[in-house]
């Protein structure tokens, strides 16, 4: 069977039309609601002459042959609308991220070819300055929002948008072939276009497969039925849908009858004001992304915020310390804490989970389709082996990068005679088949012969009371080649110096990984997602 997320929004729609599908503030919209205005959105896109002009059979995995829409935007109902709407039209939607200064959002949506861009108002003036570098890109679509700025011109509103597609022609239907794309969010290197197959991301992220179990749906009709036997849960989405996992988590709702909560105020993270729309909602599920927004919750539960209807808290994206996850447990007794591992080129890989009495990181329960490859490719590894080697996904993995072929060759190679996905992340399969996650090799540092990876020592410093956040890097040394370098930024009236920080990883690392200098900041530098920004690290290592 190969899926299309609008066959599958539309069966679920039609099996659990009332079901709430989005809150945001006091705005609610229905499964069916939603899938009417996608449908309103589609045909206006289609109306400007967007959708898929070459079969998938014509092209190469680099290359694309469908209008693609960027969606430049925050949390809210318009952009899940936004993206099922592009699938109705057969355009590939994609994410832009919203802190892009003018040249970098002029890379990003040249890069993609953008021919359409669904944006809010708020970002018109950024648009308006890079419009006469982008000839290709004719149609916009703008989101009133609280900032009054007014419609650029030749755009049309958002609202607008969907009257004029209500009585638009029939659509076509989708294809399985059809794209869904994503920037990986360039924290190392410029961004980059990731290509996947609609089936394919159905499958390994928007609930067309079980992680744990490893069953994949084989119709329509299976997730109709699943999603009329689940209650409805509410999931509470905090990091912007500019990023992967965020998005993922959208679409699941979508696929499987859930109800999703977006922060009424989605450019600022309140730690106060999400609890207490969980409170309100009555939601049951968090996605975080690291300690940068975990601490906050856990400091604002143990000031007294209601998070009675809190069961899970999934994490994905940056670093959830053993420290954060213990200080949520304890503040909210039976609370799970869920880690999930994955990546723009692999989709959903592996988990972990932690509860009271059994607190860790680092080590993960494995996918069906995940698995460790040798250091050269050559073969996969088996549990046990020595040393260490590429954290790996086969199955449902992308086409390619988008206009990189020899980037696509080196990043989804052919193992064996399989086609796999190996982004980059180090990792170690244990005996008992669990896999040991440790770091992407980008940033690992290579000191005096010895490899450290940054987020271990990361997490080694994290565990000190004193310590708010932190990121570690490394740079140039005559001595070791690279030193490793710790930017930490300090609690509130905490003090501790850089020897009491070193001081406390030597109990848990080893000599050669300890920082050889600590880089003091006011605060770290992350994507609004809580992501880390090693670019910025590197440059106060160098600074520091």
């Amino acid at each position: 069977m190969q899926f299309t997320v609008p066959a599958v929004a539309d069966a679920v729609a039609a099996a659990l039309p009332d079901r709430t599908l989005i809150i945001q503030g006091d705005r609610r919209y229905t499964h069916a609601e939603v899938v009417d205005r996608s449908t309103r959105l589609a045909r206006f896109l289609r109306s400007q002459g967007l959708g898929c002009h070459t079969p998938r059979a014509q092209l190469a995995g680099h290359e694309t042959g469908q209008d693609l829409l960027g969606i430049y935007a925050f949390n809210g109902p318009e952009y899940v609308e936004g993206m099922l709407g592009a699938f109705r039209a057969r355009v590939a939607p994609f994410n832009v991220n919203y802190r892009y200064v003018r040249t970098e959002l002029q890379y990003l949506l040249a890069d993609a070819g953008a021919t359409a861009l669904l944006y809010h108002a708020e970002f018109a003036p950024r648009v308006a300055e890079i419009l006469p570098d982008l000839p290709d890109l004719r149609v916009l679509i703008q989101i009133a929002d609280a900032s009054g700025n007014e419609l650029l011109d030749g755009a049309v509103d958002y609202e607008e948008a969907l009257r004029a597609g209500g009585n638009g022609a029939e659509l076509p239907p989708a294809d399985p072939d059809d794209l869904y794309v994503l920037y990986t969010g360039g924290t190392t290197g410029m961004p980059k276009g990731v290509l996947w197959r609609q089936h394919d991301i159905f499958v390994a992220s928007f609930g067309g497969r079980d992680l744990y179990s490893g069953h994949t749906a084989e119709s329509i009709e299976e997730l109709v039925e699943k999603a009329q036997s689940n209650p409805g849960m509410t999931l509470m989405i905090l990091p912007p849908l500019m990023h992967g996992a965020a998005q993922w988590g959208v679409m699941t709702a979508l696929t499987t009858g859930q109800t999703v909560l977006f922060a009424e105020n989605a450019n600022r993270f309140d730690a106060d004001a999400v609890l207490a729309d969980i409170a309100k909602h009555q939601a049951g599920v968090v996605t975080v992304v690291g300690d940068a927004m975990a601490r906050p919750l856990a400091e604002a539960i143990e000031h007294g915020a209601d998070a009675s209807s809190l069961n899970v808290i999934a994490n994905g994206g940056a670093l959830l310390t053993p420290t954060a996850k213990q200080r949520l447990i304890d503040a909210k007794p039976g609370l799970i804490v869920v880690d999930g591992v994955g990546s723009s080129e692999t989709g959903a890989q592996m988990t972990h989970m932690s509860a009271t009495g059994a607190v860790s990181t680092g080590t993960f329960n494995p996918g069906p389709d995940t698995c460790v490859v040798a250091e050269d490719l050559s073969t996969v590894l088996e549990p046990g082996h020595d040393g260490n080697g590429w954290l790996a996904q086969r199955g449902p993995v992308p086409l390619g990068y988008k206009g990189d072929p020899e980037k696509t060759a080196r990043t989804f190679p052919v193992i064996e005679g399989v086609r796999y996905s190996v982004p980059g992340d180090r990792a170690e399969l244990l005996a008992d088949g669990t896999i040991h996650l440790l770091g992407r090799d980008s940033v690992t540092i290579n000191t005096g012969g010895e490899k450290v990876f940054a987020e271990e020592v990361e997490t080694a410093l994290a565990s000190h009371p004193a310590v708010a956040d932190v990121l570690v890097a490394g740079r140039s040394s005559e001595r070791w080649g690279q030193e490793v370098v710790a930017v930490v930024a300090l609690e509130p009236d905490a003090r501790a110096d850089a020897d009491t920080l070193i001081t406390h990883a030597a109990a848990t690392l080893a000599r050669y990984k300890l920082p050889k200098a600590v880089v003091f900041r006011p605060k770290i530098e992350r994507s609004p997602a809580g992501k880390a920004d090693y670019r910025w690290a590197k440059q106060q290592a160098e600074q520091g």
